[in-house]
């Protein structure tokens, strides 16, 4: 087999900065808030490093933004970046804190070999904005290795790996504390010359533990990696080093997650109708804002646009700290069945429902309505209004059988005053109500009267002639 480490040196910082903030100076500080254990370029410009103390940094950086690590943030950012790998690669495996495991051999005719899939990941990066090392070997702990070691190489020779892992110091081999004095001792300096030594003389030395680390190194051992598996829903969160006052200024990072649900939806091949916007606060219960669409939709700009909406129509009630976006509910993706009036969509449910998403996050959920048939002949009881829902095609297509109605039908019939110039169709005789006590007994016509217009009339058998429409 062979296997993809990358190794994200600085995960978290590269994290903050992909929020939009311009935080010229940052760094990480360590969970007691005392020392720096990761400073961005600028930082270090600045003279600041890691293992520096938190004033000593702050008195050469005055301006030096400052995140503190959190263990949980950390394990959740690197789940992020392994649910954009596993589009790339069916196996993956999570190497905390910084790290993720790919196996990469069976890609390479998919691909069309190895530096063809090397491109790919490093074209992804490049494009997330992420720092990673990569390294590939023919054991998960080799290619771990060179990765961390910044000695990544495109190859696929087993030979060639092992002169890599060969280079590597002691030092930077990843040994423990003891083990390291222990080889030191026997006067090796490199990993090359530890290979070198009789697997018995190793284990009487050192300790079986060791041999086996460097037996699974070497490939010589079995070493299997339970393969990780993404959630069935999607998260993003964003997190901020200066609090966001201003709904606008969350719209950056908002349009980064959008796309990156965008691209997850594609992958999936569905879409969804129901997002969770949660906005936390330093001080103060956070935020929640479901954003509802009134059909299946997967584009970030229509996301984006009713999220605006609602913003213009609820601003926010404190500095934002965090912003995290949720999606736990998919749906099957429809077939494309054409283009709208203007050309821009190849799909008309799609813009029905764009049209209808944005007029309820302006206007509420509950401010739209819309016409449904029930089960009655009476014209004025044969609809009611309903919740806008998507449309059913099928139904168009029965109700299109129906005798022609009015656009335009009255509050209640109008007496008939004249007698009409024309009549084009009729009579088609309604009868019912008897079960309600609302009886009706009517022949209706479509009439033209003296002034032009088109009338729906009817004729009562009981109390004469009326007018129950308009037609356009």
């Amino acid at each position: 087999m062979l296997w993809l480490h990358l190794h994200f040196p600085h995960l978290l910082l590269d994290h903050i900065r992909r929020s939009g903030e311009n935080v010229a100076a940052l760094a990480i500080v360590e969970g007691s808030g005392q020392q720096v254990i990761q400073a961005c370029p600028a930082a270090r410009d600045l003279g600041v490093k890691a293992g520096m103390r938190l004033k000593t940094a702050i008195s050469l950086a005055p301006d030096l933004g400052i995140v503190r690590a959190d263990q949980a943030q950390e394990t959740r950012i690197l789940e992020d970046q392994a649910l954009w790998v596993y589009r790339y690669a069916a196996h993956i495996v999570l190497v905390p804190p910084n790290g993720l495991l790919a196996e990469i051999g069976s890609l390479q005719r998919l691909y069309g070999g190895l530096p063809a899939a090397w491109r790919t990941i490093e074209e992804v990066l490049h494009e997330r904005q992420l720092t990673a090392w990569m390294g590939i070997g023919h054991t998960p702990l080799a290619a771990g290795l060179i990765a961390r070691n910044g000695m990544g190489e495109c190859t696929s020779d087993t030979a060639q790996i092992l002169r890599t892992l060969g280079r590597i110091p002691l030092q930077a081999a990843e040994f423990d504390t003891r083990t390291s004095t222990r080889l030191k001792r026997l006067g090796l300096s490199t990993l090359g010359e530890v290979f070198g030594l009789p697997p018995a003389e190793m284990a009487r030395r050192l300790s079986p533990e060791t041999l086996a680390t460097i037996q699974k190194i070497q490939g010589s051992r079995a070493d299997p990696q339970p393969p990780w598996q993404p959630s069935h829903h999607f998260r993003q969160q964003a997190d901020f080093v200066q609090d966001i006052e201003r709904s606008q200024g969350l719209l950056f990072p908002l349009h980064r997650m959008l796309s990156e649900l965008e691209k997850d939806l594609c992958w999936r091949q569905q879409d969804t109708d129901c997002l969770l916007l949660v906005l936390q606060h330093r001080n103060g219960e956070p935020t929640h804002l479901r954003i509802r669409t009134s059909g299946p939709e997967h584009r970030a700009e229509a996301f984006l646009s009713l999220i605006t909406l609602r913003f213009e129509q609820q601003p926010l009630k404190a500095p934002v700290a965090s912003l995290r976006l949720t999606v736990k509910r998919f749906l099957g993706r429809e077939m494309h069945g054409g283009q709208d009036l203007l050309g821009e969509s190849q799909d008309l449910n799609e813009a029905w429902h764009t049209l209808i998403s944005r007029l309820q996050a302006r206007l509420g959920e509950n401010a739209l309505k819309q016409l449904a048939p029930t089960d009655d002949h009476r014209p004025e009881r044969a609809w009611s209004t309903s919740d806008v829902r998507r449309s059913n095609r099928a139904t168009i297509a029965a109700t299109g059988q129906l005798p022609r109605r009015p656009l335009w039908l009255l509050q209640g019939p109008q007496p008939l005053t004249e007698t009409p110039k024309a009549w084009f169709t009729g009579p088609e005789r309604i009868s019912g109500g008897w079960w309600d006590g609302q009886r009706v007994h009517r022949d209706y016509y479509i009439a033209q009267l003296n002034s032009g217009q088109l009338a729906w009339v009817f004729r009562d058998m009981r109390e004469g002639w009326f007018i129950h429409g308009w037609f356009g």
